[in-house]
């Protein structure tokens, strides 16, 4: 990867922050804020406009509004469905009603996948310990 280097001036407090998280997390200055750019700039591009301005909102979010967004919105019902279906796609090919269903439940698993990733970001953003991989579905 190509990297440009870029002075740009920084309040004394913020960079005493951002210095103190590097610490921390035994990071670079750099590091640290470019980690901090790539979670305060718009997501990746080729998302749905709608999901993207979704994603972005969320940094906008009180920590409570956060702590709320990080809560599995794919229910039980949703995902035994979506394996109901991914089953029957191995016995058999899907019916137009049930591909239709599929996708839509795909789209929805991964919306909010992704919902769930950037809220669990953007907590560990403003310093709060997030749990590990494993923990996450709790």
């Amino acid at each position: 990867m190509t990297v440009s280097t870029v002075a740009v001036p920084v309040p004394t407090p913020l960079y005493q922050r951002i210095e103190q998280l590097a610490k921390v997390t035994r990071r670079s200055v750099p590091e640290t804020l470019a980690s901090a750019l790539t979670a305060a700039l718009p997501p990746a591009p080729g998302l749905p406009q709608t999901l993207a301005d979704e994603l972005a909102g969320l940094h906008w979010l009180s920590d409570a509004g956060l702590r709320k967004a990080i809560q599995p919105t794919f229910s039980k019902t949703q995902q035994e469905r979506l394996g109901e279906l991914n089953t029957l796609e191995d016995e058999r090919p899907l019916t137009a009603t049930e591909e239709a269903e599929r996708t839509q439940l795909l789209a929805e698993y991964q919306r909010a996948l992704l919902r769930r990733a950037e809220a669990f970001a953007v907590l560990a953003q403003r310093g709060y310990p997030v749990p590990g991989y494993s923990e996450a579905g709790r």
